[in-house]
């Protein structure tokens, strides 16, 4: 059986973005995917925890689709963890409904791959500085894959956006049908998973 992919979506200015709207739109078009703009659903960042807590139980694999803003998630998506991953539901006594659902992110940068290093521009990697969101994951019990990242968003050619959004969605479906997370676990980044 196929794993249900949850993608909660954030991205404040969809209307500009070149890469995210075409990820979006590939992964829209793989069954058994949600797609969850979050920007789109809480125009006034007033989140319902009750359906938000529903539609994670739903599916097998949480997945964050972002722009990086200031080595961060855009602000509705840090709202959403702070009311949804709620004491007793995702992580302490009983707080067991995320429990061994698989966790991963897919965003985009306009720096390079290089510029993510301890020696480069940010002074530290990607998985350095997703780390607060993968501790949220294991707080949650859920099992943190790296994320799949495209660099240098900004400069992409059409051309190249299009390469992106059809490795996500191949990617997509591969993880629909992964039976074991360790090979993935080692990985840097989910793109270097060959699809």
């Amino acid at each position: 059986m196929d794993h249900r992919i949850l993608i909660i979506f954030a991205h404040p200015a969809l209307e500009k973005s070149r890469v995210h709207y075409r990820l979006l739109k590939a992964a829209q078009t793989v069954q058994g995917i949600t797609c969850h703009d979050l920007y789109q659903t809480y125009p006034d960042f007033m989140v319902d925890v009750d359906q938000e807590q529903e539609l994670l139980t739903q599916h097998e694999i949480i997945l964050f689709q972002f722009p990086l803003y200031w080595y961060s998630t855009p602000a509705i998506l840090k709202e959403w963890q702070d009311l949804v991953l709620e004491y007793g539901f995702a992580y302490g006594q009983n707080g067991l409904a995320l429990r061994g659902k698989w966790f991963t992110c897919a965003l985009s940068t306009g720096g390079s791959k290089a510029a993510y290093q301890a020696d480069g521009l940010n002074h530290f990697t990607l998985r350095e500085l997703l780390r607060p969101l993968e501790q949220t994951a294991n707080l949650c019990g859920m099992v943190y894959l790296p994320p799949f990242v495209i660099h240098e968003a900004n400069d992409l050619s059409e051309a190249e956006i299009d390469a992106c959004a059809h490795h996500y969605q191949q990617l997509l479906k591969q993880l629909q049908q992964q039976s074991s997370v360790q090979a993935l676990t080692r990985l840097s980044y989910l793109n270097d998973l060959s699809v």
